[in-house]
């Protein structure tokens, strides 16, 4: 039997930052020049929010067709390429099986979905008070479904698309 995500939503970490900083170079020598901007998305992008311990990056490239090239060299260092994986035009690569570490969201330059994670996280970096909601959200429902990854992601996706509103009206 398959074993199943744990979900785990610990405070915030300075070690997440470093933890970004090492992968992004480490994916920049993998993509070279196809990759024009690396970023640390997600909410261990975001100071004082509590997250689960997985790095989200966000890799902007000039065209999305010389990704799937790089699948075996991710695959290299432990990622496991998924393709679009729901999100048109992107690709997504996820590190630790059921202990993840990293997810890697790639998309073409001049792609909404870019403005959409950095507009998201930039929102949640300047108002530290949502960020906390959130944070307290995101641990409660941990506690309520620690062996339930869908209802966690469920259980957030209205405050998710609240936040999302609200950024989009403050830019």
């Amino acid at each position: 039997m398959m074993s199943k995500r744990k979900v785990e939503v610990l405070p915030y970490s300075s070690l997440w930052l470093s933890a970004f900083q090492e992968e992004a170079a480490i994916l920049r020598g993998i993509f070279g020049s196809d990759v024009l901007e690396v970023h640390h998305i997600g909410s261990t992008a975001v100071v004082g929010l509590s997250a689960k311990p997985v790095i989200d990056l966000l890799l902007v490239v000039r065209s999305i067709a010389c990704v799937d090239a790089h699948n075996d060299a991710m695959r290299g260092i432990g990622y496991e390429p998924k393709g679009e994986n729901g999100i048109e035009g992107r690709r997504y690569f996820q590190k630790g099986g059921n202990e993840r570490s990293h997810h890697v969201h790639v998309f073409e330059e001049g792609c909404a979905e870019i403005t959409r994670h950095l507009l998201f996280r930039d929102f949640l970096r300047a108002h530290p008070a949502r960020a906390m909601e959130y944070g307290e959200l995101k641990t409660q429902l941990a506690e309520q479904y620690p062996d339930d990854i869908e209802k966690y992601i469920e259980g957030k996706s209205e405050v998710i698309r609240q936040i999302e509103c609200d950024a989009a009206e403050w830019l």
